[in-house]
């Protein structure tokens, strides 16, 4: 696939979560005084023509002027967003993204973006497993998705058996987010005082 200024995918945010373990909305947490989401967004911005919001409710997302779709099957988790947002996306091919990622690497995702020709899905794979929720994946993967769905699993990585999945190890992309902080997770509030301690003392 050739890259031009701006792919022709679309850049998904999943923001369906029910953030129970940081007690409140994790999308709008600050980090240097920017709402996580809205520093995503910015990267998918750049990099893509359009960005949409999946949530299990619109209404809080509304007001950032962005496309927000509710999930068309409710309670499935991430799988379902990833559904609703295959579904929902104008490109065959989408970047999903969890919503409490807040250090997207642009040259990362570019590289990614290089991937997909062969595959219905490019995933990055680190020390710490697959990163399903920081991958592409084609408009292909939606029967499969639903089939999973309708067995009742609602693990992203239990559909890539059924679809041809390409993995990127971190050996691969190390040099362009050699800390790996493009899949930082801001899931608790010691998660967001470790990264404010390190943000501090830089």
């Amino acid at each position: 696939m050739t890259l031009e200024a701006k792919s022709p995918i679309t850049g998904m945010i999943l923001a369906g979560g029910r953030s129970i373990r940081m007690g409140q909305d994790k999308a709008f947490i600050e980090v240097d005084g920017i709402p996580i989401i809205l520093r995503i967004f910015a990267v998918l911005d750049r990099l893509f023509p359009e960005t949409i919001i999946v949530a299990n409710e619109e209404e809080p997302y509304g007001k950032l002027g962005i496309p927000v779709y509710s999930d068309l099957i409710p309670g499935q988790g991430a799988l379902g967003g990833l559904y609703t947002g295959l579904v929902r996306s104008t490109f065959s091919y989408a970047f999903c993204v969890a919503c409490d990622m807040p250090f997207l690497s642009h040259p990362l995702i570019h590289y990614l973006l290089g991937k997909i020709d062969q595959y219905d899905a490019v995933v990055p794979h680190t020390s710490d497993g697959l990163q399903p929720l920081h991958a592409i994946y084609s408009k292909k993967c939606v029967e499969p998705i639903r089939h999973v769905l309708e067995l009742g699993i609602t693990k992203v990585v239990d559909v890539y058996p059924l679809i041809r999945l390409g993995i990127v190890d971190e050996k691969e992309f190390l040099a362009l987010d050699p800390e790996k902080r493009s899949f930082t997770n801001v899931n608790t509030p010691e998660d967001l005082q470790m990264i404010q301690k390190k943000r501090a003392s830089h």
